[in-house]
């Protein structure tokens, strides 16, 4: 969902619109690139979406073009100068051309794109930002390409792996649609003299199917209606976050749920710890990756790392971690490869998670196979168990 934040930065006053889940989400992002939030409203709803996507800045490909430019020789100067002579899209051009009037005005390449949120992510700014200090803004820009490519190979299998129950679901809810709203009316009509001497189950269904076709119209209104009103209720933030509260629930999910955020909140922060950046920066930044509750342990896990406790001590007296990552937490605060370590954590989980997806995979998806197949089954034996009470009454 899409918000206006009012802020003060250092040009002066600035609005923002920035997507978030709600309007604290949307000040904390404001907050994360160094803004004062003076306001926050709504700045999108049900009745201004469009059907046009907005175009998205390529921000993976514009960081693997930058490194290997880099990696040649050129300076960034040139190398942005080169990546918006050959670009063809007009969005992306202008943004790069926006970069370079603002490096042509004295100002660092973070503070740059810093200006720019909607194509660069507060990640993405500290990474640069914390380069600048050490001048390896090509190894920073390879953490970076390194660490996306991981999340988004995760978030591809997840993806994947949802796609055929999905499509089951689709073909098997059209299918049942379409026996209870056309094929059911019809065998209706047959049996509408004979309907007390139907078994109780088929009487039910025919009734139904009488209904249907005496008020078709209402009820295919009352249908889209229905459908409508429940992709309204899917899109509010409010309504995914009360789904996202009654999934973490469950007593088997929720499990994995909390580890899934865990490995992406330790990927992030071990790849901000790798290019420079402070623990409690690092803790702060990565905070909007985790939900609410997870949220409020790391606010108490950061406390008690400014009082002096270690980082393993105050995660795991927080509950932000598994045993796994107790253990190496350890390891690496006494190797002092803090960074290399979460993002071992990370790699993990991640190989855990995949497995759990592919397992939990082959058992819902002849599961869901069966579920639907039996609905249909049943809608169709109801339909036709008269006719076989009738085939056997005259046999």
């Amino acid at each position: 969902m899409l918000f206006e934040v009012t802020a003060l930065g250092e040009g002066g006053k600035e609005r923002l619109r920035l997507d978030a889940a709600d309007a604290a989400d949307a000040a904390e992002q404001a907050r994360l690139q160094g803004l004062t939030v003076l306001g926050v409203r709504a700045g999108g709803g049900l009745l201004r979406l469009s059907l046009a996507r907005p175009v998205r800045f390529p921000l993976t490909l514009f960081s693997h073009e930058l490194l290997a430019l880099l990696g040649s020789g050129l300076s960034l100067v040139e190398s942005l100068q080169t990546l918006s002579e050959k670009e063809g899209r007009p969005e992306t051009r202008r943004v790069l051309e926006d970069l370079l009037k603002h490096l042509y005005e004295g100002e660092s390449f973070s503070t740059a794109i810093g200006r720019n949120p909607a194509a660069f992510p507060p990640l993405y700014v500290a990474t640069v930002r914390a380069a600048e200090r050490t001048s390896d803004l090509p190894q920073a820009l390879g953490r970076y390409v390194t660490y996306q490519e991981q999340v988004e190979q995760v978030r591809k299998k997840a993806i994947a792996s949802a796609v055929y129950p999905v499509l089951l679901i689709i073909v098997g809810g059209l299918v049942s649609v379409f026996l209870l709203g056309y094929v059911t009316p019809r065998f209706a009509t047959i049996y509408a003299d004979n309907l007390e001497r139907l078994p109780w189950a088929s009487r039910v269904l025919m009734e139904w199917g009488g209904l249907v076709q005496k008020h078709g119209l209402e009820a295919g209104l009352i249908a889209l209606a229905a459908l409508a009103g429940a992709i309204a209720l899917a899109i509010r933030p409010s309504s995914r976050a009360a789904l996202g509260r009654m999934a973490w629930r469950l007593p088997f999910l929720g499990e994995r749920f909390r580890i899934f955020q865990l490995t992406r909140f330790y990927r992030t922060v071990g790849m901000l710890l790798s290019g420079g950046i402070t623990i409690i920066t690092a803790l702060d930044m990565a905070s909007g990756l985790l939900n609410p509750e997870l949220r409020l342990r790391l606010a108490a896990a950061s406390r008690d790392i400014r009082e002096g406790k270690s980082i393993s001590v105050a995660m795991e007296r927080s509950g932000l971690t598994t045993p796994v990552a107790s253990r190496m937490l350890r390891v690496g605060e006494k190797s002092g490869r803090m960074g290399e370590m979460m993002e071992s954590i990370a790699s993990f989980h991640d190989e855990e998670t995949n497995r759990f997806v592919e397992w939990f995979t082959r058992l819902f998806e002849p599961l869901l196979m069966a579920v639907i197949g039996l609905i249909i089954g049943l809608i169709v034996v109801l339909l036709y168990m008269p006719i076989f009470e009738l085939a056997g009454s005259l046999g």
